[in-house]
């Protein structure tokens, strides 16, 4: 199964009437949490290839033909967080909100861009 995030078909829990989408609703298993504590979820239907992750982090690189950035992987450890997260709160889009999110996967919380203050996945599809 491929490591990029994507829904699974259970993509929502309910929560007082109001569905709510849990980054671990995304993508597959991944490797082992230990390993890679971290996960991105990448909106790349919102990403108009501003190209200020890649200027920030090296697991982002500008595809030429698409002119749209992608991450050289969506899991990863302590030793890459901060760059990913310099990249998640670089993005411009949707306002500054940004299409790159990396959530912690031992707590499912969003780290970067959190533009809700509170760890829930701020994604918008």
């Amino acid at each position: 199964m491929s490591d990029e995030a994507e829904t699974d078909g259970d993509e929502a829990a309910t929560d007082g009437g109001e569905e709510v989408l849990r980054a671990s609703d995304l993508g597959g298993e991944g490797p082992p949490v230990e390993e890679k504590p971290y996960k991105i979820v990448f909106e790349a239907n919102k990403c108009f290839g501003a190209g200020k992750c890649a200027e920030v982090s090296d697991n982002w690189v500008m595809d030429v033909v698409s002119g749209m950035a992608k991450p050289e992987t969506y899991y990863i450890g302590e030793e890459d967080l901060d760059e990913n997260v310099r990249a998640a709160e670089a993005c411009p889009a949707k306002k500054e909100a940004g299409v790159i999110h990396v959530v912690d996967r031992r707590t499912d919380e969003e780290i970067a861009p959190d533009p809700h203050g509170d760890g829930t996945l701020s994604v918008d599809w």
